[in-house]
């Protein structure tokens, strides 16, 4: 597929470079040439110096020739404009990054497509969905719902005193509404077989039906946080959308060291006590009340200084801490010093886009925070290869994992004897520079 991707800010360069090793051929284009010329040295891409909203630079980047044209600039007007071009000089499909939540309704869509627009994106508001997810859902690490819950995916940490441990998957008899799909220890990451065990501190993917969410649960050793008291740390756009999706009950304590932006954010958020001060300073955080908090939330634009955060929450004792950590050099790191729940809004945003760039539909695709695997939700088309024959028997690639169906509605684990029917939306689980493989199987 021929991509062109406008802006190589931190989703577009993310973009580019997670598209670039999937053989798709990628144009960016950017006014910083020197960052273009490092980014062509790196990477299979090409860079193209000037402005997205150019005739001419379009011209030149190859849109009449397109399948895809993806404008994330910071700056909404410009991305908007350059899409309306695009889709004029030839590209198939648009996706413009936007920070209006008004354009993203319902009823505004036929509008949008008109004007050449396929698709709209808001990484700040998905970003905050996952926190108050997170919040809502607070003894998991990730949670995917598919079709309102007919499977859900379940990202945990499994402590010392989970049952399920040091068990063979093969002997777990009480699984049969659950699967291990994948499991993350220390820097490995694992795609089961029946012979794997689960150990203490284990990051474990489960797919399950909602009937046994609450086995799970059980099984991992996990306990519900009522989380009444939040602390927020930074004040920028995921944090006011966040606290715009909590329900009003909740007690919010927002800092943000920025006096104008605090100003700023009083009017904004009538449900939330806005603090003005740096929430790295522990003496404040103790003014504050911090070990009376169920839960804290660092949202600010320094990925070490949200980490550093979160460990101190901890060490106050708070059970639930969730960081925004956009470095993904950092994931791991901050993974390993265990400090709760991880938001990296580039790899959001990537999820969304990327469904746009294969050839197949798919309903939906999401990374796993913790692996390197997404987890895919498609269709089985009639006379796909995916639906010949029972599961065991098609010779999946041994990267691929098939977690389960949805058929009619209703959710179902799949396993070795499962066999795929045409119409079934079906969960698959593969490394991330893989996935393009998948075509192959539902075409």
């Amino acid at each position: 597929m021929k991509i062109i991707i406008a802006g190589a800010g931190e989703v577009g360069t993310h973009l580019a470079k997670m598209l670039s090793r999937q053989k798709h051929t990628i144009t960016l284009i950017d006014e910083d040439e020197e960052k273009l010329q490092q980014l062509e040295s790196d990477y299979d891409l090409i860079g193209v110096t000037g402005a997205a909203t150019s005739i001419n630079i379009q011209k030149e980047a190859g849109i009449s020739s397109a399948d895809l044209f993806i404008a994330v600039t910071p700056f909404e007007s410009q991305n908007i404009t350059a899409c309306i071009l695009a889709k004029k000089l030839g590209s198939e499909k648009t996706v413009a990054r936007i920070d209006n939540y008004e354009y993203q309704l319902p009823k505004n869509k036929d509008f949008f497509e008109q004007l050449g627009i396929n698709a709209l994106i808001y990484p700040e508001m998905l970003a905050a969905k996952e926190v108050s997810n997170s919040l809502e859902t607070n003894w998991v690490r990730q949670w995917i719902d598919f079709q309102n819950g007919a499977l859900t995916l379940i990202g945990l940490k499994v402590r010392h005193n989970a049952p399920i441990l040091h068990k063979k998957l093969a002997d777990l008899t009480d699984s049969a509404g659950y699967r291990i799909v994948a499991i993350r220890r220390k820097f490995d990451t694992i795609i089961p077989t029946g012979n794997d065990e689960i150990l203490p501190n284990d990051i474990a993917y489960f797919i399950t039906t909602k009937e046994y969410i609450e086995h799970v649960r059980k099984q991992a050793g996990k306990e519900i946080v009522n989380i009444k008291d939040l602390m927020i740390m930074g004040g920028g756009r995921i944090t006011v959308k966040t606290v715009q999706e909590l329900p009003n009950n909740m007690n919010v304590k927002v800092f943000e060291r920025n006096k104008d932006r605090a100003l700023k954010l009083t009017e904004q958020l009538s449900n939330a006590m806005i603090i003005l001060g740096d929430a790295s300073n522990l003496d404040l955080l103790k003014q504050e009340s911090i070990e009376s908090m169920d839960a804290f939330v660092a949202l600010t634009d320094d990925s070490e200084a949200n980490i550093l955060a979160c460990i101190a929450a901890k060490k106050f004792g708070i059970r639930k801490t969730i960081a925004e950590v956009e470095n993904l050099d950092y994931i791991q790191f901050a993974e390993s010093l265990d400090i709760g729940t991880i938001i990296n809004k580039k790899q959001i945003a990537a999820d969304y886009i990327y469904q746009y760039t294969l050839d197949i539909d798919v309903n939906d695709v999401k990374n796993l925070t913790y692996v390197n695997t997404d987890v895919v939700e498609l269709t089985a088309k009639e006379g796909a290869k995916i639906t010949k024959d029972k599961i065991k028997n098609l010779h999946l690639p041994k990267d691929f994992f098939i977690g389960g169906l949805i058929r009619n509605g209703k959710g179902y684990i799949a396993n070795g004897e499962t066999h795929i029917q045409p119409n079934d939306d079906v969960i698959v689980f593969c490394p991330t520079e893989s996935i393009y493989k998948i075509e192959k199987l539902f075409v």
